[in-house]
Parts: C-alpha cells; structure tokens; sequence
C-alpha cells in the first residue's frame, strides 16, 4: 500500500496477537484522553466482522463499515459523533458478525486503508483498533499506521501471539513505529517484567527494539465502566487503570 500521508496526518494502530487483552478499551480510552487534550480524534474499527467498539460505548449508529464496504455510502459518510463534551470524538463503526467483511481480498482492503488515509488529514489523530491475530486482512490495513501499540499481557499465550504479529508487521514494514503496552497487570513491575521478555525476543531473532509504551494495572473500575457503556474517564478518571493509560497518551 502506498502512504500518501501530509506530514500532519498520524494514524496509530491498536493491535494485537490475541483476543482478550483489552484492545477496544485501550483504543476508545485514548481516543477519549486525545479530545480531552482539544484535538480532532477518530476512531476506525478495523476488527472486520467481529467489530465492538460501538457496543463499548452505547452507540447504535445509523451506518458502519459494511454500507462502505458495499458501496452504499463513502467513509466519511459513515461517521458517528461520540458525545462526551470536551471529550467527543467521531467514530466510524464496523459490522459485528460480517464474516464477508473479514474475508475481503487484499485489493479492497488496501483501497479502504488509502480512504482512511485520505479522511485522517481532517484530524489531528486517527486511531484504528484492529482485529487480533495476523490474518491478510488485518496485517494490510496495519500498513496504513504511523505508528502500532500492540497490546499485551502477562500469560504466555498472548506473548506468543504478540511475537508472531510483532515479527510479520516488522518483515512487511522493518520501519514501522511499533511499541508495547502491557494490559491488566498486576503492578508496574509486572508489567516492565513482560515487556522486557517480548523486547528480548525481539532483539534476538528479529534484530529491533519495540518501544516500550507503559503498562496499565487490573482494576475493577474498568469492568464497570463497560458493563455501563461508557469511557472510565468520565466514570472513573481518578481510577488506577485511568491514570496509567493518562501516562501512556502523554507518552505517545
């Protein structure tokens, strides 16, 4: 795909090997902790046929993914307005339960990554939270990205499958921005500790160093806040999880 960004368009991916690891919530509470810094967010739910982010946040939009995809509307088209004051920001949704979406050819897919390029120059940040796993799919709209958080935790599993989506990614792009954010730990030194074990790997057998972003503590209050459909910075800003993922934006 080629990039035919202005240099004040940037577009970061939320990726993962492994469902589970809380990619959704950490791409809508960035989106949410950007607009509340003043700037122009949207949020693309790239996880083709498995898409969520709506339901996170109590949305029923009136169009999503499936109607562009069919030539029904256009991308902007598909916008829907999240409201939450000083922290609004637009969102275009996918299509939960489309298996015809995750089965696009490459072609289609790479044409709806140059779209979404096209539509980021009208913000100052675009956020893509992508399906896990290393499908075509996935792995094409990546190239898309300025940069990629993939999130992970703790169990080995998710470790195996960020390293599997960490070394495909780096084969495709070896100049891709790529950083770690280590989810639902225990405590930070947990989280430095399973950072440390991925970034060796990396070293070792694919030659780089991923950044790494930080790491976000389990804590009820991000349960709750789901289950209530909204962002846990307006229920809960002053929460463990809050305040690092308040450090993470601040970082990237």
């Amino acid at each position: 795909m080629t990039r035919q960004n202005a240099p004040s368009s940037r577009i970061i991916t939320v990726a993962s090997g492994k469902g589970g690891v809380g990619k959704t919530w950490v791409s809508t509470t960035l989106c949410h902790l950007f607009a509340n810094q003043g700037k122009r967010v949207l949020l693309f739910d790239g996880d083709l046929g498995l898409a969520n982010v709506d339901i996170q946040l109590g949305l029923i939009p009136e169009a999503d993914l499936g109607q562009v995809l069919s030539g029904a509307i256009t991308l902007d088209q598909a916008i829907t307005r999240f409201e939450a004051g000083q922290g609004s920001f637009d969102i275009i949704s996918g299509q939960s339960g489309s298996g015809s979406l995750a089965a696009l050819k490459k072609d289609r897919i790479a044409a709806l990554g140059n779209d979404l390029v096209t539509l980021s120059r009208n913000y100052d940040l675009t956020i893509m939270d992508m399906g896990a796993g290393v499908e075509t799919s996935v792995m094409t709209l990546c190239e898309s990205a300025d940069r990629i958080a993939v999130v992970v935790t703790a169990d080995p599993t998710s470790l195996t499958d960020a390293y599997a989506f960490i070394k495909l990614s780096h084969r495709r792009n070896p100049q891709m921005n790529l950083g770690i954010l280590v989810n639902m730990v225990e405590d930070r030194h947990e989280g430095k500790r399973t950072y440390e074990s991925l970034k060796k790997a990396c070293v070792n057998f694919l030659g780089f160093s991923p950044d790494y972003l930080g790491s976000v503590r389990r804590d009820s209050h991000v349960v709750e806040a789901i289950r209530h459909q909204k962002p846990l910075m307006l229920r809960h800003p002053k929460s463990f999880a809050g305040e690092d993922m308040a450090q993470i934006a601040k970082k990237m």
